[in-house]
């Protein structure tokens, strides 16, 4: 007689099949869970029952595919279920007999049990018209559970003779968008249990066909018994007994990568929530890597079972390099091992990771420095962008990883590295942007701090001074950009001779800036540009070298640079301009000005406003 299901079975097969699951192969990693769960408790109960006989190595899981009758069966010699038990724990939709086991059992150490919620059994239903359970406990009768889904099931005697269980699969028919099928070969099969259960501590066996050469070296197909999982997880053995070359296989083969990673870290962390972790740092960055395609995330595990292929929660952004794994038993998950919930143990462990990338990574720049530097030209914009998306928060956190270049040596160096090299009288961390350290190196406002004895990093990269802006500050050091107009070198007699040349020519300065009025702010003198004619300094928080970025940027709203165009007095170019505004050249004298102007803009890397009008300037300017 067929019976209904206790809850409101079809409302919550609908959900569970087109809801709680988004991914239809996973039916068989929860079969295979609730299946291992079977062998763990009949193991368990014979450590307490002696007159249960049983090796642990004897117990196992097989898969037997009938691709003649659409069949998939997954078959255990675990626990079995009584017929009261096949009523509870598959006609109540939700209810789990391994939560009830652990409950019994909660005095027994190491237990672990993975399904404990009762709803990975009707994943089946996604794949099959119905599913039969053959089942045998021990000590009692065999029953059959079959059901066709939301319409009910029966529960009926069975012959079965060993103990545990048989769950077999009536695959659906193909269809166009889904071809069920496939889960009846042999390489979809050994595909799936390597990605969701091959560390199931029970081997998984199916009988395969494999084409080796016989006599006379002529080829036949023979049957063999192959175990399709590893079952123990390299995390979990002992760290005595992996190699760097076990490591690395893993590494190579999990994450499908072509040259061995960087650095290797493994833990183990007990507590309220306790996991263990597999983590490895690339020695390349990804095709993909900044690009909106890359996908960040470790594996996670709960106990030795695939959930999550890339579970983002795990990583922050700015550690989004990292590739791995967590394994935990303690992951809170919802109905479905597929969900996480938003808790307490997912941020746990994401803050601890945190806290451990960043000390594996500082101990990796003290010790390792050669392997760090090749690290941070991949991955170093990452940091520099953890930093600028938080609006400065992660800065304690990831501003002692960064490196810059340095006019001392054009070598990398730490911000804690400039300070310490830092002349006594020295207040700020000087720096200059540009698209190369050879142009940085060319830029006339380096050479007047380099003249005062002040090392300069170099920026080099977009967002570089972004990130430089966002620190505002390192050791109670301020950031000055060298081209910044508030940047002062000059002694007092430096300054007061500055003052007069300004002073005495503020209408020639003043007629050169009405020229220029569309392009700076400002026309002054200054006396720290050695041999070069003139140079652009930036008023506010937006440098020229900004100003490129932002400009290139899609959507851009224009934003602009306030320049100050500053001219050598000491240059010979200053007496030209003065004869041209004394002998009220003005015309020439507007040239000049322009000229000057667009040379400046070559010399930050801007590019020139008008190619044109700058070749028939120059031109008439020989031609005098």
């Amino acid at each position: 007689m067929k019976k209904q299901f206790k809850a409101e079975s079809k409302k919550l097969l609908d959900m569970m099949i087109h809801s709680i699951y988004t991914n239809q192969e996973i039916f068989l990693r929860e079969l295979i869970s609730n299946a291992s769960d079977a062998l763990d408790k009949l193991y368990y109960k014979s450590l307490t029952d002696t007159k249960i006989k049983i090796k642990k190595e004897d117990l196992e899981i097989r898969l037997i595919p009938d691709k003649e009758n659409r069949t998939l069966t997954i078959k255990d010699n675990g626990i079995g279920m009584t017929c009261e038990e096949l009523e509870n724990n598959l006609g109540t939709i939700a209810k789990s007999g391994s939560e009830l086991f652990k409950e019994n059992m909660k005095d027994e150490k190491n237990l672990s049990i993975i399904g404990q919620f009762g709803v990975g059994f009707y994943s089946a239903f996604m794949v099959s018209d119905k599913v039969v359970v053959n089942s045998k406990p021990l000590d009692s009768e065999a029953n059959t559970w079959e059901s066709e889904g939301a319409s009910g099931y029966t529960i009926s005697k069975s012959d079965k003779k060993d103990t545990g269980t048989e769950i077999t699969l009536y695959l659906k028919e193909d269809t166009e968008d889904n071809k069920y099928s496939d889960f009846l070969e042999t390489y979809t099969l050994e595909r799936l249990i390597k990605k969701y259960s091959d560390y199931i501590p029970y081997p998984v066996k199916m009988m395969v066909e494999e084409t080796k050469k016989g006599e006379d070296d002529k080829e036949e197909t023979v049957s063999t018994d192959k175990t399709l999982n590893s079952m123990t997880p390299i995390w979990k053995k002992p760290k005595s007994e992996v190699t760097d070359e076990d490591y690395q296989d893993f590494y190579t083969d999990k994450f499908y990568d072509y040259e061995k990673p960087l650095k290797v870290i493994r833990s183990e962390v007990e507590g309220r929530t306790s996991y263990q972790t597999l983590l490895f740092i690339p020695s390349h960055a990804p095709y993909n890597y900044y690009s909106k395609d890359y996908e960040k995330g470790l594996q996670l595990y709960s106990k030795g079972v695939l959930i999550m292929d890339k579970c983002s929660d795990l990583l922050p952004d700015y550690f989004s390099f990292v590739k791995g794994l967590v394994d935990s038993e303690d992951i809170s998950l919802n109905i479905s091992r597929e969900t996480l919930q938003e808790n307490y143990q997912i941020q746990a462990i994401e803050k601890s990771l945190e806290s451990k990338i960043k000390k594996e990574l500082e101990t990796m720049l003290t010790k390792d420095r050669e392997n760090y530097e090749k690290f941070y030209k991949d991955f170093g914009m990452q940091l520099k962008y953890g930093i600028y998306s938080t609006y400065g928060m992660k800065k304690d956190l990831l501003q002692d990883l960064l490196l810059f270049n340095s006019s001392n040596d054009k070598k990398y160096t730490t911000l804690k590295e400039y300070v310490s090299r830092m002349k006594s009288d020295q207040k700020n961390i000087y720096y200059a942007c540009s698209e190369s350290l050879e142009k940085c190196e060319m830029l006339p406002q380096v050479d007047a701090v380099k003249e005062k004895g002040y090392e300069v990093l170099y920026l080099t990269e977009y967002l570089d001074e972004f990130t430089i802006k966002t620190l505002s500050m390192y050791a109670d050091k301020t950031f000055m950009n060298v081209a910044d107009e508030k940047l002062d070198l000059s002694t007092e007699e430096e300054k007061k001779e500055l003052e007069e040349a300004n002073t005495s020519y503020k209408d020639m300065l003043g007629k050169m800036k009405e020229t220029l009025t569309d392009s700076v702010v400002d026309v002054t003198f200054t006396n720290h540009l050695k041999n070069h004619p003139v140079c652009l300094k930036t008023k506010g928080e937006v440098s020229t070298e900004m100003e490129k970025v932002l400009q290139s940027m899609p959507n851009n709203q224009n934003v602009k640079a306030e320049t100050v165009m500053e001219i050598n007095m000491n240059h010979p170019i200053t007496k030209k301009m003065e004869e041209l505004y004394n002998n009220k050249d003005f015309d020439t004298l507007d040239k000049y000005s322009k000229v000057l102007y667009q040379e400046a803009r070559l010399i930050e890397g801007l590019s020139v406003d008008n190619p044109t009008e700058l070749s028939n300037l120059i031109c008439d300017l020989l031609a005098k």
